[in-house]
């Protein structure tokens, strides 16, 4: 199995991300031209349900998995990557398993008090089953990355997106004539196809890697026979002794409930994490709604507003998040394995270069969403009323970008309590700020918008400060200055060009021109104040090559 360094694994899951945000677009646009806008509210009506319940099974397994493995690969721990595997999938799939059948088995109730419509029966039977297939990837995805080989989570995730765009669009086609409910579950059935090709990937890519790894040994056995050994032979014998407890070997039963309770320990506080997110987002959903109405705003037009918000701006800010996503995922494996080699150098070294690189990738976007904001919006929603919302955020999706990095890294580093108690605050200040601003009929939803600003905020300096007491880790000012310089010459030289061509060409066009433009002159000062090098790009995937031979030539 080929193992990557942190770079690679952040670029290589990067450009998985990227591709999936694209592709992610096409059933957003497809799907509502299918069964209709009420047929897409049917379908996405069981989502926030079935996160909790994907959150509460398999919310920080992958974490867990990839910190074991990766300390099993450098002896910091007694268990095999084998064994930690095999636990961890016998509890996920169990758990995965006994909630899927109670999922099916109240499946009527549910839909009729819990999300008080009974046309999403169909939907939330169809969505059952892969509660038990996002357990069994979860643990696979975190293995692989605990061995810090991030291409089968890539090749795995892509593959899930492009066999789900087919068969979500074209099962939700075949079962239209019986009714938008049935293809709404059509809909949802197609995502289950999706997620099962996914873990098939996974599961070929293990399959494989089982089949090298015997060839692996035997080599290396081989070689030390050859290696002449004292006449007692004992040396030789330990050789064999040590090279045959390795993957595959086995632990005893008090060593597996240690396994167990060691892999809780980690991935309860994660999973309490992500769940303090899910419910309060579940929150902000009804205190917004609740807030609008107090502020006299007609319940259909606060539905619109709240709409626009969580549905086209905010997943314009999140764009980059495939980016810190990536760099959060390829973290933990490596500053586990750091960690338990004792070495807080390279633990260093590996927080600025995820900061660095969640700040230089992420700051064009804050750049474009402030500066475009409504011809960003009238071209891709046909609606610039809504960029008002999206200039408001846009400076402050800088914090969301450096915040998974940060997050990742209080996870890898037996902090996960911390990370938790920082997001639960965040989430106590952004409901209490929307109940105080959105209910007042001068901000109305602009309230709930500064709310999640201030949020975004918060969280990350707190993050940034349990990071920085836990490791007496200095941020490098500079590298906020510079990228900040950047921004401002960017963002001069996209509107510039993007306000002078009015004449010239249609505002699409404009857009094109701009922005590309923009990059251009961002990646030339990036460049000029080292916040980019050529020894960085050398080590991305498919493009590395050509700047290592461009570094190799200066």
């Amino acid at each position: 199995m080929k193992k990557q360094t942190f770079i690679q694994g952040a670029m290589i899951l990067l450009a998985a991300g990227i591709i999936n945000r694209i592709l992610g677009f096409i059933p957003r646009i497809a799907l509502p031209r299918v069964i209709g806008a009420e047929g897409v509210g049917i379908y996405q009506l069981s989502y926030p349900f079935f996160i909790v319940l994907v959150t509460l099974i398999t919310g920080g397994i992958p974490l867990a998995v990839a910190k074991l493995v990766a300390e099993a690969e450098t002896g910091a721990n007694r268990y095999s990557p084998q064994r930690i595997l095999q636990i961890s999938l016998s509890f996920t799939l169990t758990l995965g398993v006994v909630f899927m059948f109670l999922c099916i088995l109240f499946a009527p109730w549910i839909t009729q008090y819990v999300l008080t419509d009974e046309r999403v029966y169909h939907t939330f039977v169809s969505m059952s089953p892969m509660i038990a297939i996002i357990a069994v990837s979860a643990v696979y995805r975190g293995y692989f990355q605990g061995k810090q080989n991030m291409m089968p989570t890539a090749i795995s995730s892509i593959t899930e997106t492009i066999i789900r765009i087919i068969f979500v669009i074209w099962f939700a086609w075949l079962l239209l004539p019986k009714g938008i409910e049935h293809a709404a579950a059509g809909a949802m059935l197609g995502a289950m196809v999706g997620e099962l090709a996914g873990m098939l990937v996974l599961l070929w890519n293990y399959a494989k890697f089982k089949k090298e790894l015997p060839l692996s040994r035997r080599s290396r056995i081989n070689r030390i026979k050859q290696v002449p050994s004292p006449s007692t032979g004992s040396l030789q014998d330990d050789h064999s002794k040590v090279l045959e407890k390795d993957e595959f070997s086995t632990v005893s039963a008090p060593s597996q409930r240690g396994l167990i309770h060691r892999l809780l320990a980690i991935s309860v506080p994660v999973t309490a994490g992500r769940l303090v997110g899910s419910l309060s987002y579940l929150a902000e959903t009804i205190v917004t709604a609740q807030s609008l109405a107090i502020a006299g705003i007609a319940k259909g037009l606060a539905t619109a507003q709240y709409g626009a918000l969580q549905g086209m701006v905010i997943p314009l800010l999140l764009l980059p998040g495939a980016l810190t996503s990536s760099l959060a995922t390829s973290l933990v494996p490596s500053l586990s394995e750091a960690s338990a080699n004792g070495d807080r150098a390279l633990i260093h070294k590996r927080m600025h270069q995820a900061l660095r690189l969640a700040l230089v990738t992420g700051a064009p976007f804050s750049v474009f969403m402030y500066v475009l904001a409504e011809p960003m919006c009238l071209l891709l929603y046909d609606d610039a009323s809504i960029g008002s919302m999206l200039k408001l955020m846009a400076p402050f999706a800088l914090f969301i970008y450096i915040q998974a990095p940060l997050q990742a890294a209080l996870q890898a580093l037996d902090r996960p309590g911390k990370a938790l108690l920082n997001t639960f605050i965040g989430a106590v200040i952004k409901i209490s700020l929307i109940l105080m601003l959105a209910s007042q009929p001068e901000y109305g939803i602009f309230g709930a918008v500064i709310a999640i600003c201030i949020n975004s905020m918060v969280v990350t300096l707190l993050h940034a400060g349990s990071v920085r007491r836990l490791l007496n880790f200095r941020f490098k000012l500079m590298d906020w200055v510079k990228t900040g310089a950047g921004m401002f010459i960017m963002g001069a030289a996209t509107l510039l060009i993007y306000e002078h061509t009015a004449a010239l060409f249609p505002f699409w066009f404009r857009m094109i021109l701009a922005t590309s433009a923009g990059l251009l002159v961002y990646f030339m000062v990036m460049g000029l104040t080292k916040m980019i090098d050529f020894h960085d790009l050398s080590r991305a995937p498919l493009i590395g090559s050509w700047f290592k031979r461009r570094s190799e030539k200066k």
